[in-house]
């Protein structure tokens, strides 16, 4: 039985080509479609965008997940306060009611509550309403309404091995921001420990899932790693 090597080749070479073009409209042509504006009105670069139109299945859950993670963080940030201590450490804060109250670590504000909160980049007035040292929160309040919240987690969550994120900001005017993400790793009654690693400025800073809820405050634990403390806690300060 002779081998037709010429068939055998016409074949290899139609998918190397089929490979290559798809490689090229991936990596070229297709970030060209979407970011031009005069493409913008074509009914596939509208669907794509829309996350009706994916390229494969693991296209699609990368464009899920990357675009309810990025809708996430905005919705978080509009809820986040910083807080800076009289040697100049950086912290945040979760606004928890649309009238004012904050929750942040016990730890953040201090015996004295002699802390600036800033609220979008401008310096605001607050007092302390109540700390709870034994877990570490504190819930103060500023003369601000209509403000963003952001839901909170239900019982369960998160689950171990869970993706969490964090975001802060890194300076008090809030004009400069930070993103991790990482897993859960363990889950105790006094604190969800994560894979993430970051700087002290992470303290106080929400750590959410990719939902937008909150799961918890952050701290930097022992091992220099983020852990939260839990959102039944935080609720328990709040009163719910």
């Amino acid at each position: 039985m002779s081998i037709n090597y010429t068939a055998i080749l016409k074949i290899i070479g139609i998918l190397f080509l089929g490979a290559l073009g798809a490689l090229i409209f991936n990596v070229f042509l297709l970030p060209y479609l979407l970011t031009n504006p005069s493409f913008e009105n074509y009914q596939f670069v509208k669907d794509f965008k829309q996350g009706k139109i994916f390229v494969n299945k693991t296209e699609q859950v990368y464009i899920q997940e990357s675009t309810s993670v990025e809708n996430a963080i905005k919705r978080v940030k509009d809820s986040v306060v910083t807080i800076l201590s009289p040697n100049l450490v950086l912290s945040s804060g979760l606004i928890a009611t649309s009238d004012g109250s904050i929750v942040t670590l016990a730890s953040v504000i201090g015996t004295s509550g002699n802390v600036k909160v800033f609220f979008q980049g401008e310096a605001v007035s607050f007092k302390v309403v109540t700390v709870d040292y034994k877990n570490n929160l504190a819930l103060i309040k500023i003369d601000k309404n209509n403000l963003q919240t952001v839901g909170f987690a239900s019982a369960g969550n998160p689950q171990l091995g869970q993706k969490v994120f964090l975001v802060a900001p890194t300076s008090a005017k809030q004009d400069n921001w930070f993103a991790n993400e990482g897993i859960v790793r363990q889950i105790n009654p006094e604190a969800i420990k994560t894979t993430m690693v970051e700087k002290s400025v992470a303290g106080g800073a929400p750590l959410f899932n990719s939902a937008g809820e909150l799961v918890g405050l952050g701290f930097i634990d022992k091992e220099g790693n983020i852990s939260t403390i839990p959102i039944d806690k935080i609720k328990n300060l709040l009163g719910l």
